[in-house]
């Protein structure tokens, strides 16, 4: 059975950057779809990047769009998701999540589709 854990989370700075880290265990990696959401206090979780079982394919949210970039390295079984440009509102815990799938070119941000999910990272940025 998978498990998640991030890390990378922090206290950073208006226009600062961050690289969060997802690390699977438990399975080998390759056959799963990775995605990364958010969740802001009193908001609902979104989905803001999501990346094929073969890195092929990467999907945004439009808001995050030429900001974020999310990467995996399936041979160490990890997981990215890089946030350039931080503002205040991108203050959320991060989560990354996944499901193994038989499709290369598929992936989604839509937070049902996901089976497993780590426990979280915070993201704070402020001044």
């Amino acid at each position: 059975q998978v498990q998640l854990v991030e890390s990378g989370g922090g206290l950073v700075q208006p226009g600062g950057s961050l690289r969060l880290a997802c690390a699977a265990s438990g399975v080998d990696w390759t056959d799963y779809v990775v995605g990364w959401f958010r969740q802001a206090p009193g908001k609902e979780r979104e989905g803001v990047a999501c990346i094929t079982r073969g890195a092929r394919m990467v999907q945004y949210l439009d808001s995050v769009q030429g900001r974020f970039t999310i990467s995996r390295d399936s041979g160490k079984n990890l997981a990215y998701l890089t946030i350039n440009s931080l503002t205040p509102e991108d203050s959320a815990v991060y989560y990354c999540a996944t499901r193994a799938t038989y499709s290369d070119g598929f992936c989604t941000l839509h937070r049902l589709f996901f089976t497993t999910w780590g426990q979280g990272t915070q993201v704070t940025v402020s001044s």
